[in-house]
């Protein structure tokens, strides 16, 4: 006994209350965010694969782009070799006519410039030959830096479409916050609503009794309304407490819509003293399945009940008295979501 008192004095101080009171609304949002989260997975999944799209259209324009950046240059090459053997085909045409016409006016040179002029006509005419082979060159390059032009165009479009999808999904993704958020307001309203009309018809069939009190969001009533001490079977005024509590249960089944998954959880709380089990857990916990069983005896359905055992680990008064230990030994009854 001096052992355990000791372990109260070092214990922790907590307000059962308000942590349950937190605890419920934890695992509503719990709840809710989970699905939230997988949901967000999905669209998550599409939007990156939707990125990996974007990243590889980028990278495509980008190459496209260099190979249309290549084009240009080449054609401006080979229009440059063009413009320069346009030139040297005028100058040859030039240097053809004259000698015709210094043929034409000497008889003793003729023959020499009859040389000169044929020489000068192979010439042109080889010019002719490459100018026409480079024109055709940039009629090619126009026609490919046309098709590049398209495909740009093209590719352009997809990006604009995949970046239109994915800010469609980005969307919804942040409706989906919005509408979670609303529907888990709505449930821990309802919940809270249902939670305080429970509350209040327990107190109208259990009045005001001083071994019953209300702390937080729970019902607690000493061990001693239901139990022997260091007992886990139901007293007859136990059980008859039970009864009015499973009716305002069934009662309460009626009422609330079948997507709220509330539970009535039955918590035992012991102390240290000898008895007949090994442990507090033990006794605690074989105290909390006793209730719960006899709740179901009268008609409560069984997936709307929890029973957990507590041990000693969570006393609500850790003075290291009598008094306190007896407060202690309780079992609490806290309606909440599963």
């Amino acid at each position: 006994m001096a052992m355990a008192r000791a372990r109260r004095d070092t214990s922790l101080n907590y307000w059962p209350g308000f942590v349950d009171a937190l605890s419920t609304l934890v695992l509503g949002i719990i709840f809710l965010l989970t699905i939230f989260v997988v949901v967000q997975f999905y669209l998550t999944q599409e939007v990156t694969g939707k990125e990996t799209a974007l990243t590889r259209l980028n990278a495509q324009i980008a190459q496209l782009t260099e190979l249309l950046s290549l084009e240009k240059l080449g054609k401006l090459s080979i229009e440059e070799q063009a413009s320069q053997l346009s030139s040297s085909l005028a100058a040859a045409e030039s240097e053809r006519d004259r000698y015709r016409n210094l043929s034409a006016g000497a008889g003793s040179g003729a023959s020499d410039a009859q040389g000169k002029i044929g020489e000068l006509s192979i010439q042109l005419d080889s010019e002719k030959r490459l100018t026409a082979r480079a024109l055709a060159q940039v009629e090619v390059l126009n026609q490919q830096i046309a098709a590049l032009r398209r495909q740009l165009a093209a590719l352009q479009e997809a990006l604009d479409a995949s970046e239109k999808k994915d800010r469609e999904a980005q969307g919804q993704i942040a409706d989906l916050g919005s509408r979670l958020n609303v529907a888990l307001a709505q449930r821990v309203q309802e919940l809270t609503r249902y939670r305080s009309d429970f509350f209040g018809r327990l107190r109208a069939i259990l009045g005001n009794r001083p071994d019953v009190r209300i702390v937080g969001d729970r019902f607690v009533f000493q061990s001693e309304v239901f139990f022997d001490t260091g007992q886990a079977l139901l007293k007859p005024e136990g059980r008859a407490e039970l009864d009015g509590l499973a009716t305002a249960l069934i009662e309460l089944e009626r009422k609330i819509p079948g997507e709220i998954a509330w539970v009535l959880r039955v918590d035992g709380h012991t102390d240290i003293r000898p008895t007949t089990f090994r442990t507090n857990w033990d006794l605690s916990a074989a105290r909390a399945i006793s209730v719960v069983q006899y709740l179901i005896s009268k008609g409560v359905s069984p997936q709307r009940l929890v029973a957990a055992g507590f041990g000693e680990f969570q006393p609500i008064d850790p003075e290291p008295t009598e008094a306190a230990f007896s407060r202690n030994r309780r079992i609490e009854l806290k309606l909440t979501e599963r």
